[in-house]
């Protein structure tokens, strides 16, 4: 009887698990279904009417643009030498070298800098492998190249070319020379980097390849709320840490990030309240 009785607490507990199981995969989903990265029918931005596909206006299963550094990217992506990099400041601080626009901020600046449709894709739905006719390029209208406007008129964040004014991407993390690794060859300590002021960056090795994160969560894995840091396979560190669009910004996650308004944002890899984006890396 006792063991009856354990098998149908068992039966029973597996229902509240399979519940919360199936939520909790339903909202990783609507972390881009119907938010501004959504730019179907359904979507928040609403950018064409043209499809309620919700995946296809980043992501295509066949005929991607392989030069991509993220997965199966279905967009063009633009040169990298076409931006002007916030190191032609000269500011005296920076002691990081700024590579040329690549790995996966070149994949988020091919929507964000308004030198193309959001929605002008490779592979338009339905179409076959290596389609390259452009889907909607009237879709998105550019306002004084000041900012993209949508098909409802809301105004979509265009960073344009000039990068002057933005965090620096594609720069070596703490000042760049981390390439040696502690015993257990985790992680790299704060000393190898040439800049003391930043964090330790951690580092793993997935399929050959180096992996490194800031860590936010204190678990020693790396997790989405970390702070991501990206190798480069075409500069002279390459193998080293860098900073990229991805480093702050998890294109999947639309929750809103900061509790004060009117200064919430979406997109964020942690909130940001008590600035916790910048004190993450920096040491402030």
């Amino acid at each position: 009887m006792k063991a009856n009785h354990e098998r149908i607490l068992i039966r029973a507990l597996r229902w509240p698990v399979a519940l919360v199981m199936m939520f909790a995969s339903y909202s990783l989903l609507a972390a881009v279904a119907g938010s501004q990265h959504d730019l179907g029918t359904g979507g928040g931005a609403q950018v064409t009417g043209g499809t309620d596909e919700v995946c296809v206006f980043c992501h295509t299963p066949h005929g991607s643009d392989t030069s991509a550094a993220v997965p199966l990217w279905n967009k063009v992506l633009p040169a990298p030498g076409g931006y002007t990099r916030y190191s032609t400041l000269n500011t005296s601080s920076l002691d990081g070298t700024e590579f040329p626009v690549g790995s996966v901020s070149l994949a988020c600046l091919s929507c964000h800098d308004g030198a193309q449709g959001m929605d002008v894709v490779i592979n338009a739905p339905g179409s076959t492998a290596n389609d390259t006719t452009l889907y909607d390029p009237a879709g998105i209208a550019l306002n004084g190249n000041v900012a993209m406007t949508n098909a409802v008129g809301d105004t979509v964040p265009m960073l344009g070319t000039d990068l002057t004014d933005d965090h620096p991407i594609s720069i070596q993390y703490a000042g760049g020379g981390c390439t040696g690794a502690d015993a257990d060859g985790a992680s790299c300590t704060a000393a190898v980097f040439t800049d003391d002021d930043f964090n330790t960056a951690q580092k793993a090795t997935i399929n050959t390849n180096a992996v490194w994160w800031v860590d936010n969560g204190g678990v020693g894995t790396r997790e989405k709320t970390d702070m991501f840091l990206y190798t480069r396979t075409d500069t002279v560190a390459s193998g080293e840490p860098s900073v990229e669009c991805g480093s702050c910004h998890d294109p999947h996650n639309d929750a809103t990030q900061s509790l004060v308004a009117p200064f919430s944002v979406a997109f964020l890899r942690v909130t940001n309240d008590n600035s916790i984006i910048c004190t993450t890396c920096h040491i402030k």
